[in-house]
């Protein structure tokens, strides 16, 4: 694009009126080595693998075992068995009866538990 000064006349209209100010322009765009530069080379990051165990087993287990709460355990092979937990293990939990004889019961053997008085899910 030219740039004419009507103003002055003395000049040829052919060439365009320079200044500093255009001799000197500089362009204004981020070198684009300087930003990654800046920015680092960081490898993207992986999704984390979630925990093996939530501890929500054994938050459920105690929460029973502190209320003391009659539970129904269904085994595999379809028993039921009612009475209160009073320990557990990773692999196993103590119930107690009342006046039967207290069993412990192997966690792989369990179908499902449920609160006596909440009734068959």
């Amino acid at each position: 694009m030219r740039r004419f000064d009507f103003g002055n006349q003395d000049q040829p209209q052919d060439e365009p009126r320079r200044s500093e100010e255009q001799v000197n322009r500089k362009l204004i765009r981020p070198n684009l080595s300087e930003l990654k530069e800046r920015l680092g080379s960081k490898p993207p990051r992986r999704k984390q693998v979630p925990p093996d165990q939530t501890n929500a087993e054994a938050f459920y287990y105690l929460k029973q075992m502190n209320a003391r709460t009659p539970m129904v355990v269904i085994l595999k092979d379809g028993e039921e068995l009612r009475g209160v937990i009073e320990w557990y293990d990773r692999n196993c939990i103590k119930v107690n009866r009342g006046s039967a004889s207290t069993l412990l019961i192997y966690k792989p053997s369990i179908r499902y538990i449920y609160k006596a008085g909440e009734g068959k899910p």
